[in-house]
């Protein structure tokens, strides 16, 4: 007889509840994981082409053919949509059939590392049986949005259906982007507001570093991370930079409220998304929710509307670093290696909060419009967001250092950082090395992409 988490069914009366449930995330720092996604667009050999989820070397066919590694399948109305795996790591699609690891947490980055290449291993092994490659980029370089293949899951439907009404990139966000983010802990709920305001205000950084998606259909975008672009009119409601975390009295009640104000996509029972699309999750704690009419929420339901918060840091029982784009194999280990280092060792993030202390709303917003244009040149405070990432990657490096978390040889993992030290060293972003080889090596074509940087 299955066994039913009385706390995912009893009902939320107050709102008290969803306070108790973020702070139900706090950890002692010995007990802090390090949780990383990235994924990745699947492309067809012979033309490029996006892999649909149907036929004999779609989508479907790659999840069966993992489940050969110990992958146990996840179905949605018969449909296999995902994978799991005892340790939490699962295999999960975005929308345009996106692969996604989404990582079990873990201690250090080297197991981090680990597991980056493990998966590379299967999904290569996989990939060449259906003549299909995967490439990290941040934003689909080559097709547009009426080519992009939707994956069979309800909530995705609910979302195609909704996102138009509130802005111009919805469907490209879903479609034609792909991220890294990292998943870290907090120790109590200072911890978590100091974490929460470095990370807010650094994400234009990892932005910068990371950036690496300057095509779209094509041709040259006019920005380097169009991805980060794209999220700027994808929907205020539930994007957008986020004022209220820097002022005082910010904690785990003003995110509850903030999130209150969210508007709802969807309901899940028992496996079947029921459209609540712009319906209020407070009118849902009173029973008046329009698409459950006198039903309340359970907790489960707070947890399905808290992903569906969009901004560059996102909050659940654990902090997520959403400002980078998808990239290259070896920059995979690269971005939980940077917010662990700021973050993770006390005198590195007090150093990081001293970093932006007195930056103002403006600066703040500043930064997070033009950074995806123009990356680490983009004028800040007298010098350039170039000098500043180095003053990041300083902080982190000594953070890093000071965890002395090494592995079987004796390496500490500073050396993760040793990619975007480089990038901030030279001043050039992965996208702007691609529109050099774009123009001088490509001819103006961006085929060469997929065999250049495939994984």
């Amino acid at each position: 007889m299955a066994v039913v988490d009385s706390a995912a069914v009893e009902r939320i009366t107050d709102r008290r509840q969803l306070v108790e449930y973020l702070e139900a995330g706090c950890k002692p720092p010995e007990a802090w994981r390090i949780g990383t996604e990235h994924e990745k667009f699947v492309y067809r050999l012979d033309d490029l082409r996006p892999v649909p989820y149907e036929g004999e070397h779609g989508i479907g066919a790659l999840l069966q053919g993992l489940q050969r590694f110990g992958w146990k399948p996840v179905e949605e109305d018969g449909r296999l949509i995902a994978l799991s795996a005892d340790d939490g790591c699962s295999i999960t699609l975005e929308p345009g059939g996106q692969f996604e690891l989404s990582g079990a947490p873990l201690s250090t980055i080297h197991q981090t590392c680990d597991e980056v290449h493990e998966h590379l291993r299967q999904v290569r092994e996989v990939n060449a049986e259906h003549q299909v490659g995967m490439i990290g980029l941040g934003f689909m370089p080559k097709w547009p949005r009426q080519d992009m293949p939707w994956m069979p899951k309800g909530r995705y439907k609910i979302m195609r259906d909704y996102m138009p009404k509130k802005g111009r990139f919805g469907l490209d966000m879903m479609t034609r982007s792909c991220t890294v983010q990292v998943n870290l802990d907090f120790a109590d709920e200072a911890d978590m507001v100091a974490k929460f305001r470095v990370g807010l205000a650094l994400q234009p950084v990892a932005t910068a570093l990371f950036a690496n998606s300057p095509f779209v259909e094509g041709r040259p975008s006019g920005y380097l991370s169009f991805r980060s672009h794209v999220w700027t009119d994808t929907d205020p409601d539930r994007c957008g930079h986020l004022p209220f975390v820097f002022e005082d009295g910010f904690g785990f009640e003003r995110y509850v409220d903030y999130a209150l104000d969210v508007p709802m996509y969807f309901v899940n029972r028992d496996g079947r998304y029921i459209d609540a699309s712009g319906q209020s999750f407070r009118d849902f704690m009173t029973g008046q929710l329009p698409a459950r009419p006198g039903e309340r929420p359970t907790i489960t339901d707070w947890a399905d509307h808290l992903t569906t918060v969009f901004t560059e840091v996102r909050m659940k029982r654990f902090l997520e670093m959403r400002g980078a784009d998808g990239g290259q194999w070896r920059r995979l280990c690269a971005l939980p290696a940077l917010w662990v280092g700021l973050l993770y060792d006390a005198t590195a993030l007090a150093a990081a909060k001293d970093l932006i202390a007195g930056w103002t709303a403006e600066e703040h917003a500043f930064l997070r419009a033009e950074v995806p244009r123009t990356g680490m040149k983009t004028p800040f405070r007298g010098g350039t967001v170039r000098d500043l990432a180095l003053q990041v990657l300083d902080i982190a490096t000594s953070g890093l250092r000071a965890r002395a978390r090494a592995n079987m040889i004796g390496d500490d993992e500073t050396g993760y950082l040793e990619a975007l030290v480089e990038i901030a060293q030279s001043g050039l972003a992965p996208a702007e090395r691609k529109l050099k080889r774009f123009f001088e090596e490509w001819g103006e074509s961006i085929d060469p992409i997929y065999t250049h940087y495939a994984y």
